[in-house]
């Protein structure tokens, strides 16, 4: 019986797999720092940054922040190692989902310049998403 051989990670496999882990490390760092002091203080940021927003506090922003742009972003990065078809999917949720909370950010609170870095960060993962190497890679095409 003979095993299929094992595609080898190209480098947009790796390029994906490393946006995916900083973006990870950036949004689970932000995510426990805006849960923790849900009113900014510990990243020194006041609550009046919110004006114009649904919210009166950064915890449910730092949920947000902390699952969907951390804790996602790091477990498509562990998929994408183990070769999982849904990490591919994961990645471009989170690519999608990084762009639209930029969007909406920049519509809402006052402009800041790590936003301009985070969409790109979020286009980045979209297009690192698009080689037919990284699909293959993950199982999602042949």
């Amino acid at each position: 019986m003979t095993s299929t051989p094992r595609r080898p990670r190209t480098f947009a496999v790796w390029l994906l797999f490393v946006l995916l882990l900083v973006q990870a490390a950036g949004a689970v760092a932000g995510g426990i720092a805006l849960v923790a002091g849900p009113q900014g203080e510990v990243l020194q940021m006041p609550v009046s940054m919110l004006e114009g927003s649904p919210f009166d506090s950064y915890l449910v922003p730092g949920l947000v922040l902390l699952l969907v742009l951390g804790v996602l972003p790091l477990a498509a990065a562990v998929g994408l190692w183990l070769r999982r078809p849904w990490a591919w999917w994961a990645a471009g949720v989170v690519g999608c989902g990084l762009l639209i909370w930029i969007v909406v950010q920049v519509s809402i609170v006052d402009y800041h310049w790590l936003q301009p870095a985070y969409g790109a960060m979020g286009a980045l993962i979209l297009l690192a998403c698009l080689p037919h190497s990284v699909r293959r890679y993950a199982g999602v095409s042949r």
